[in-house]
């Protein structure tokens, strides 16, 4: 029996993360404390816990604490945790570190482009932006007024002539000269400060540049000057019927309805509002909106920087507000509306969480109706939760691939798919390509290591499930159904055919049935998916030198050999003796590249 009360007392009162485990050391919950004593203790001295909350108290076997040196650690750390474990009870946002940035290039004449991923040492970035959207609009805006170029490096440097963008006045053509280095770069620096919120100071170096032109009598590039002024002041006259200030603000809001919970959140930068974005978190069954929304601010500011102030729509706990400063290194503060125009927010991100959540509620009903109809017509006794989808691509039998894509409750699990690269088999045999993706999907299936799926859909014919349901048959996995896809007349969609097991009759659903459109989404994904791996793998096959593949023939040597022939073809009709008379290779070498290309 779990003894809470010896386990209390030798808490420490200092800040740090607990991990409670259940009977077998899983992990069921994360949580951070200031004083890991006082809240260890409330989930066992309470009455008023929530049912989730309770549930998980109950399956408690074992409680393990760090101690760390502050609450801004034990955040960072809790976060983290919460991340790798996964544990069942804490609430969990996607881990989102893909939000679109604004990056500016180190080079003499930066580039601005549309940025995600990982940072590029020495460029500037600036986000993150709510989504997409935002970013290619706030281009499109510095485009048009700053005239900044966009295209990659390769194109930039080997440019004779300006091209459109330089045209319809989007660019001012550095990459032929018609703007020198340093006036572009100036620029590019009024860019980043605009991208930093300092829009008056922008305006007051533009106003002085026009003036001193004019006063010299450079009438044009005064006239230049007043039009981006112009262009400028129009946007932000646009931006501050919102906002007088230039701050940057973040507004986030919990609701909930329908049965689901979401939050969103809006981001303001220098005065610009740049939009919003809805998450919605798993494991919040019975979770009130105050709880989500403080598991929110502390997960996604532990990744992306918190600006000085982020208005919410219900109260939270003063600790959060703590700990978000001392991660941050600066004060942020976690208010409740009190202008009209932050009201006004406030309900425009209210209102579109609401909306999300209708969308999300459509899309679930559609989603649950599909797979219940999926179930229906393969006469199903269990709902079918896990799907998996195999495809075979390849070129005449060149670079063949596999894909398996995989659907759970009706939504596609991107980082469930995997590909095979398929060998050891001859060119062209598809049916011999489904048995080893097979079975090297399923072998550990069969060991009791994998996830077994509720149904296998196989891209292809007779031949391709007949070879499938014999890897099934030979890995003891009988009981998993295997269901072709064969396509129509003319391979036309809605004319499919469905092959399935036990000697039953091919099934045709009419081309409005749900059922027929799952399948279609699933299989679609799964052809996809091969397509692309099997062009990589062809791209990389055929840009791969044959010179590699000779012993004693390096990276040096190669670059010898086709400089000195001109290429590749060159190296191949040369003989021997002229092989001989390149740097480095010896006759017994020249022989040896020459029986390789011959």
């Amino acid at each position: 029996m779990f003894d809470s009360k010896a386990l209390i007392r030798s808490l420490p009162e200092e800040p740090g993360v607990y991990r409670m485990l259940d009977a077998e050391s899983r992990v069921l919950y994360v949580g951070k404390a200031k004083a890991l004593k006082k809240r260890v203790a409330s989930y066992f001295q309470k009455s008023d816990l929530s049912p989730r909350i309770r549930l998980m108290v109950g399956q408690v076997a074992g409680i393990e604490v760090t101690v760390t040196r502050s609450e801004a650690e034990a955040l960072i750390l809790e976060n983290n945790l919460i991340k790798r474990l996964a544990p069942k009870y804490n609430i969990l946002f996607r881990d989102d570190k893909s939000y679109p940035y604004i990056m500016l290039s180190a080079d003499a004449c930066p580039r601005i482009a549309f940025h995600r991923g990982a940072f590029e040492k020495g460029a500037r970035y600036f986000g993150p932006f709510p989504n997409a959207q935002a970013v290619r609009e706030s281009i499109h805006l510095l485009q048009r007024i700053f005239l900044l170029r966009t295209c990659e490096n390769a194109v930039y440097q080997n440019r004779s002539r300006a091209c459109l963008l330089h045209q319809i006045r989007r660019c001012s053509a550095p990459c032929v000269g018609l703007i020198s280095v340093a006036d572009y770069a100036a620029d590019a620096r009024l860019a980043e400060m605009f991208l930093k919120g300092r829009h008056s100071e922008v305006i007051d170096r533009l106003t002085g540049a026009m003036q001193m032109e004019s006063d010299q009598l450079h009438f044009e590039k005064a006239a230049a000057l007043r039009d981006q002024i112009r262009s400028l002041q129009k946007v932000l006259h646009r931006q501050y019927a919102e906002t007088a200030r230039e701050e940057d603000v973040d507004i986030v809001a919990a609701v909930a309805g329908q049965g689901l919970l979401a939050i969103n959140h809006a981001m303001v930068r220098g005065g610009r509002h740049l939009g919003d974005k809805a998450h919605f978190p798993h494991n919040a069954q019975d979770c009130a909106p105050e709880e989500a929304l403080t598991a929110f601010l502390e997960q996604h500011y532990a990744d992306h920087p918190p600006p000085p102030r982020i208005l919410v729509n219900l109260d939270v706990d003063a600790e959060c507000e703590a700990a978000l400063s001392g991660m941050a290194g600066y004060a942020v503060a976690l208010q409740r509306p009190r202008l009209e125009a932050e009201r006004a927010w406030l309900a425009m991100v209210e209102k579109n969480a609401f909306r999300a959540i209708e969308a999300q509620a459509i899309l679930k009903t559609n989603t649950e109706g599909r797979l219940e109809r999926l179930r229906e017509a393969l006469d199903a006794a269990e709902p079918l939760r896990r799907i998996e989808c195999f495809d075979i691509s390849h070129t005449l039998g060149e670079a063949t691939v596999a894909s398996c894509v995989v659907c759970v409750d009706g939504v596609m699990k991107r980082s469930e798919y995997r590909r095979y690269n398929i060998a050891g088999i001859t060119p062209g045999d598809d049916y011999a390509a489904m048995r080893q993706a097979l079975e090297r999907r399923y072998e550990k299936v069969a060991a009791g290591q994998g996830v077994r799926p509720d149904l296998i859909l196989i891209d292809g014919g007779k031949g391709q499930v007949g070879a499938a349901r014999a890897v099934l048959v030979d890995l003891g996995l009988t009981d998993l159904p295997a269901i072709g896809v064969a396509k129509g007349e003319e391979r036309k969609p809605g004319l499919e055919t469905l092959l399935l097991p036990g000697g039953q009759a091919p099934l045709n659903l009419p081309a409005d049935d749900a059922a027929l459109h799952l399948i279609q989404q699933i299989r679609d994904e799964a052809h996809r998916f091969a397509i692309a791996g099997h062009r990589a793998r062809r791209a990389k096959a055929r840009s791969r030198s044959s010179l590699e593949d000779i012993p004693g023939v390096g990276p040096a040597r190669r670059k010898r050999l086709l400089a000195q022939f001109g290429g590749l073809q060159g190296v191949r009709g040369a003989t021997v003796e002229d092989l001989c008379r390149v740097e480095g290779v010896s006759r017994k070498l020249a022989e040896a590249i020459y029986n390789q290309l011959h």
